[in-house]
């Protein structure tokens, strides 16, 4: 070994050399920059070298080895802090004084200088180790952010998408239902009373114009996701009435108490759809008879129902359709609940809506 600071040229050369080599490869592979860092600084102490402008690349290499490395490596370049600095220490205080002939004696007082350098090595070295360590967390910490808001992301749109869906079936079932009616009493009519068919066939008009401008409101929100459209309200529970008596069932409304105010528009939408899929099931399902609509509405919540007779073949709405789950989520969406149910001769569909907790 050659006496510190007495070197040739192609040895220097060779040292700028491997430590260009880790500055490059730090990012591509820090194992691998790692590993010449290594080779480049034990050639520069296995020949004499003294400190050099290019052992700054080490500082980059810990850096790249925490920040970029694999658990293997994170840890690596952290051990590698400690014996760089030990072997710092002894290379610039120790074996100068072995090479000037110390004695023991002189060893033991230089030891204190060997400590400071140890510690002034390890904080350095450290320091970019654990910059390293700071920029990998903030990365890591903005892929767990991204990653949380893509899934949520992915929530909001199948809840969209849902929402959609329970929409498209609310229109087409209601809307298709007083249509079939209405055909089936226009063809009955058509010979006895053409006036009563003429106005059969108006009222399919209608409803399939409403329907189809419905759908492609839908269509247009699942295409293009943008901000909902205007959805019903209690104002709109009067033509869905007209609908439904157009269709030939003698509807008998009764609301009482009225609201006390303008409730919650996802009251106002649960009420309307609930009463549109339950009046549906009543036109598809009911033996043709009187059908009671009661809604009571109270400072805290709204209690509905929808009452219906059975058909004799004792047919009703399925327990499992879409029509009674949709019903169900709309009620439960804004913190109620609703029980559909045979009671006697009757189907009963009967929903209690929170008024706070909707708003």
């Amino acid at each position: 070994m050659r006496a510190v600071g007495s070197t040739s040229l192609a040895a220097d050369i060779i040292t700028v050399l491997a430590m260009v080599a880790a500055l490059m490869l730090s990012r591509v592979s820090p194992p691998l920059g790692l590993a010449v860092a290594w080779a480049g600084a034990l050639w520069q102490v296995g020949t004499g070298q003294p400190p050099s402008p290019s052992n700054m690349a080490i500082f980059v290499v810990l850096f790249a080895t925490a920040a970029y490395g694999s658990r293997l490596v994170f840890w690596a370049g952290f051990a590698s802090a400690f014996i760089g600095a030990a072997i710092i220490a002894t290379y610039l205080v120790v074996v100068p004084q072995l090479w000037l002939g110390l004695g023991i004696s002189s060893l033991s007082e230089s030891a204190v200088t060997a400590a400071l350098a140890f510690a002034a090595a390890l904080f350095a070295l450290l320091l970019s180790w654990t910059a390293g360590a700071l920029f990998r967390s903030i990365g890591r910490g903005r892929e767990t952010r991204r990653a949380q808001r893509e899934a949520e992301a992915r929530v909001s749109a199948e809840q969209e998408r849902g929402r959609i869906a329970r929409d498209m079936h609310d229109v087409v079932a209601h809307s298709l239902a007083v249509v079939i009616a209405q055909a089936d009493g226009a063809r009955y009519a058509a010979a006895a009373d053409p006036e009563a068919a003429t106005a059969a066939l108006g009222t399919i008009s209608q409803t399939a114009r409403a329907a189809l401008a419905d759908v492609r409101l839908l269509l247009t929100q699942l295409r293009h996701q943008q901000s909902e459209g205007p959805q019903p309200t209690l104002a709109d529970l009067e033509q869905l009435y007209a609908q439904v008596r157009a269709a030939g069932v003698d509807l008998r409304v009764d609301v009482d108490p009225a609201p006390p105010g303008v409730p919650p528009a996802a009251v106002q939408l649960a009420v309307y759809r609930i009463l549109q899929e339950a009046l549906t099931n009543a036109l598809r399902h009911g033996d043709g008879g009187p059908v009671d609509v009661g809604l009571a509405w109270h400072p805290d919540r709204v209690d509905l129902h929808v009452r219906n007779g059975i058909r004799s073949d004792g047919r009703t709405a399925e327990p499992g359709g879409h029509g009674l789950i949709g019903m169900r989520e709309r009620a439960q969406l804004t913190g109620g609940r609703l029980d559909a149910r045979a009671e006697g001769p009757a189907w009963v569909v009967r929903a209690e809506i929170p008024i706070r907790a909707a708003a």
